[in-house]
C-alpha cells in the first residue's frame, strides 16, 4: 500500500493538504482536496485527531470547525475524492472511527456525537450523544478492540471512558482525575497502556504524560506525571510493537521518548528524541506510517511538515521536511 501524509488547512476554505511516502520515507507533494466545510482560519487550532484514517485505510475524516461537520474522503494511495460533508455538532475538533462506527467530539457543544459510517456518509445513530463533564474536551478515541471510547478533559482535568455497546450506543460515562494538570492528547497500546499528554497549563518547564490501564471501560492510573523538562506537550502516538511512546511539545521543537514497561508503567527516554529547533516553537500534531519506520508532525509555525525514522529501539533520525502547507495548519494522519 502506498504511503502518504494528509493535513488539514484550517482555512475559511479548509482543504487537506496530502503528500505521498515514498519508500524511503521522504514527501512529495501530493495536491490539494477541497473539504466542502469551514475551518477557522486561526493558528494553533486546539484539537487532537482532527484528520483521522478509518481502520481500513478506505476513508479520511476531517473536522471542520468552522463550519460544524466532518468531511468524509475517499482514498486512492494519497489522492482524496470528497464522499460527503455531514454535520456533526458545534466546533468538531476531534474525530475517532473503529469498523465503521465514528465518533465526534464537538466542543462547542460539550458533546460527543455517534455515527455509522456507511457508504462514505455518516449516519447518526439514535441516543448516540452524550454531554461531557466539563465544557473544554480535548481528544476523542477508541481502545484497540472498540469495546470503550476514551475522552480527555482537559478544562476539568478529567478523564472519561465510555462502553461501547454492539449497536453503537455508549454506556454511562466512568470520569476519573487526571493525574497531571491540562490532559491532552492521547494513544493506547496494543494491550490497553493508554499515555496521556499533560500541558499543565502551559507552564513552562512542566510538561509531564502518565500512564493508565483501560480495561473495558475502566480506567486505572499505573505511573504519574513524568515530566520531560520541555513546555506544552500535547501529542502522543505509540509504536506498533507498544514499546514507545513519542510526544511534541509545542513550545521549544522536541518530540520526546518514553519507554512502556510490560506493565504499563512509564519511564522517560530520551527528551529530545527529535528536534526541528531547540526552544522554537510551533510542533504539533503527529503520526506513525502504518509500518511504525516513520514519524511525522506539523511545524506549524514554519509552514512545513518533519519527519524522521524510527528504529528498533525508538532512535529517532531526521529525514528532512516539506513546506507547502499554512501556518493554520492542524491535524495530521499518516499511512
Amino acid at each position: 500500500m502506498e504511503g502518504a501524509v494528509f493535513v488539514q488547512t484550517n482555512a475559511a476554505h479548509n482543504e487537506v493538504v496530502a503528500f505521498a511516502c515514498s519508500t524511503d520515507g521522504t514527501l512529495t507533494p501530493a495536491g490539494t482536496f477541497a473539504t466542502g466545510g469551514a475551518g477557522n482560519g486561526e493558528a494553533h487550532l486546539p484539537s487532537q485527531g482532527s484528520v483521522t484514517l478509518t481502520r481500513d485505510r478506505r476513508h479520511l475524516l476531517v473536522t471542520n470547525v468552522g463550519s460544524n461537520d466532518v468531511s468524509v474522503f475517499a482514498i486512492d494511495g494519497a489522492m482524496l475524492s470528497l464522499a460527503k460533508t455531514a454535520p456533526a455538532g458545534t466546533a468538531p475538533r476531534s474525530v475517532a472511527e473503529h469498523d465503521g462506527l465514528v465518533y465526534v467530539l464537538a466542543t462547542g457543544d460539550a458533546r460527543i456525537n455517534g455515527f455509522r459510517l456507511i457508504d462514505g456518509d455518516l449516519v447518526p445513530i439514535e441516543g448516540a450523544s452524550m454531554a461531557l463533564s466539563t465544557p473544554d474536551g480535548a481528544q476523542i478515541g477508541f481502545t484497540p478492540d472498540g469495546r470503550a471510547l476514551i475522552v480527555t478533559e482537559r478544562g476539568g482535568d478529567k478523564l472519561t471512558a465510555y462502553a461501547v455497546g454492539t449497536d453503537g450506543s455508549l454506556g454511562a460515562a466512568r470520569t476519573i482525575e487526571s493525574q497531571g494538570a491540562t490532559p491532552y492528547g492521547f494513544a493506547i497500546s496494543p494491550n490497553g497502556t493508554l499515555v496521556v499528554t499533560e500541558a499543565f497549563r502551559a507552564e513552562k518547564g512542566a510538561a509531564a504524560a502518565s500512564s493508565y490501564r483501560v480495561e473495558a471501560d475502566s480506567i486505572t492510573p499505573i505511573t504519574a506525571s513524568v515530566g520531560n523538562g520541555r513546555s506544552e506537550i500535547c501529542w502522543a502516538v505509540i509504536s506498533n510493537d507498544g514499546r514507545f511512546a513519542f510526544t511534541s511539545n509545542f513550545a521549544d521543537g522536541a518530540v520526546s521518548r518514553y519507554a512502556i514497561a510490560d506493565d504499563g508503567s512509564l519511564t522517560l527516554e530520551d527528551a529530545v528524541a527529535g528536534l526541528t529547533t531547540d526552544g522554537q516553537p510551533g510542533l504539533r500534531d503527529e503520526d506513525l506510517s502504518d509500518d511504525g519506520a516513520y514519524l511525522y508532525a506539523i511545524d506549524a509555525d514554519q509552514g512545513r511538515i518533519v519527519g524522521w525514522s524510527v528504529d528498533a529501539q525508538g532512535h529517532l533520525s531526521m529525514l528532512g521536511s516539506w513546506g507547502g502547507v499554512p501556518t493554520t495548519v492542524a491535524g495530521l494522519a499518516a499511512r
